[in-house]
């Protein structure tokens, strides 16, 4: 997220009629407007490659797959952003034109200006939508796709997914994705593997 648009407190009303005029997106957070830089190709490819695993898995139940431009309400009146890739399963979401409200899961595809404030500050924020279940960060600069999972406890699981062969699997989302069809057609290089010293 970049630097305040100014320093003058918007209300949603002034935000939501900024947006509609806007041919830059922002992003808002209790009054202070954001807007959005624009992204990289290798951002864009990722983007579409996790959009298209996505709508194949899910084609039939009953759920949307969004991608960058559609706002999501991560508390009424407080925060809205628009996720790289957002899922909903909703009927509600599904009526309503411009917001989702009820994300089962949601992606930022990392970029250095941002990255800190995904896994943060925003990860905090996301946390507290009840319905949310998966959260994914995915690198840009090497292969590395970070998977947060809440289980029934409502705990936190982490996993990282960074060997090619990895698959990021979730079953609830009908979801088999290989780590290497995230980064199809993209310059994006695994992470190197660093091998142990040689002892006599």
């Amino acid at each position: 997220m970049g630097q305040p648009e100014t320093q003058r407190q918007y209300t949603v009303e002034e935000y939501i009629a900024l947006e509609a005029r806007s041919e830059v997106r922002h992003e808002y957070f209790d009054g202070e407007v954001f807007a959005m830089a624009g992204g990289t190709k290798a951002h864009n490819l990722i983007t579409q490659n996790i959009t298209l695993a996505l709508r194949a898995g899910l084609r039939g139940k009953g759920c949307q797959v969004f991608m960058e431009d559609v706002r999501l309400a991560v508390q009424d009146d407080f925060h809205y952003t628009y996720p790289d890739v957002v899922v909903s399963c909703d009927p509600g979401d599904r009526r309503d034109p411009y917001l989702v409200r009820q994300p089962v899961l949601i992606v930022e595809v990392l970029s250095p200006s941002t990255a800190e404030y995904d896994r943060s500050r925003k990860f905090n924020q996301y946390k507290k939508i009840p319905s949310l279940r998966h959260y994914m960060l995915v690198s840009q600069t090497a292969w590395v796709l970070e998977w947060f999972r809440r289980d029934d406890a409502g705990q936190w699981i982490y996993t990282v997914l960074s060997d090619p062969a990895d698959v990021l699997n979730i079953p609830d989302l009908n979801l088999l994705l290989p780590l290497a069809d995230v980064y199809d057609d993209t310059d994006v290089a695994p992470l190197a593997l660093i091998s142990a010293p040689e002892y006599p």
